[in-house]
């Protein structure tokens, strides 16, 4: 059945559900390193609406090359970033994604997640979900580094991570850097027409946003 909440409702309640058994030390450490983020200045240093968006080549889930410019000829693409398979919230907005892409394909546009995920890793995500778009391995962020979305973790926020899960085992590398969860808009002009930024992890583009600005092209 389809969900009928608003995506960025569902993540509140899973970041309530967090914050209620949360320590107040992890939770500062995190305040803190979403401030970290904000203070780089990235959001606004960040491709935006009007600018050409990067071309790009990478690896899908099955080991196929994947770019950004022959998918562009076939339509405007929805362009997302997500942190990894360990990230509920990822999981949370790729699921949403999935339950919205008969309405992003209907209006002639293709929808690529980018990840720094190795390909296994995102091919587990991608099957996991039962993902029928494309779900692409930016590995070491080179687009991301392109798009100009790439940040380093404090070290709090990277000690914190590693007491749970190894981020060096998703990711292949320990530069303890991630993409904002950012979402792009692409006309087949190669022109970026939506932009959604946010230092905020747990801050999605809203699925409804998307479909508004495809139906603007």
């Amino acid at each position: 059945m389809k969900q009928t909440n608003s995506l960025q409702s569902v993540l509140d309640n899973k970041k309530a559900d967090w914050a209620a058994n949360a320590s107040d030390d992890v939770k500062k450490i995190y305040a803190e390193g979403i401030e970290a983020v904000e203070e780089t200045g990235i959001i606004t240093s960040a491709k935006q609406i009007g600018d050409k968006a990067p071309d790009f080549t990478l690896q899908n889930a099955t080991g196929e090359q994947v770019s950004l410019s022959d998918y562009l000829k076939k339509g405007p693409v929805v362009l997302t970033w997500y942190r990894g398979g360990w990230c509920p919230y990822c999981n949370l907005t790729l699921n949403r994604l999935q339950e919205e892409l008969p309405n992003i394909t209907e209006l002639g546009a293709n929808l690529l997640a980018l990840t720094p995920e190795l390909p296994d890793k995102s091919l587990s995500t991608k099957e996991k979900h039962q993902l029928q778009f494309e779900v692409l391995s930016d590995v070491a962020n080179e687009v991301a580094r392109s798009y100009g979305i790439v940040f380093k973790l404090t070290d709090d926020v990277s000690g914190v991570y590693k007491e749970h899960f190894d981020l060096k085992a998703f990711n292949g590398d320990d530069s303890d850097e991630l993409p904002l969860a950012a979402t792009y808009i692409i006309d087949q002009q190669g022109i970026i027409k939506y932009a959604f930024l946010d230092a905020e992890y747990r801050n999605r583009a809203e699925p409804e946003e998307i479909i508004t600005a495809l139906k603007k092209l």
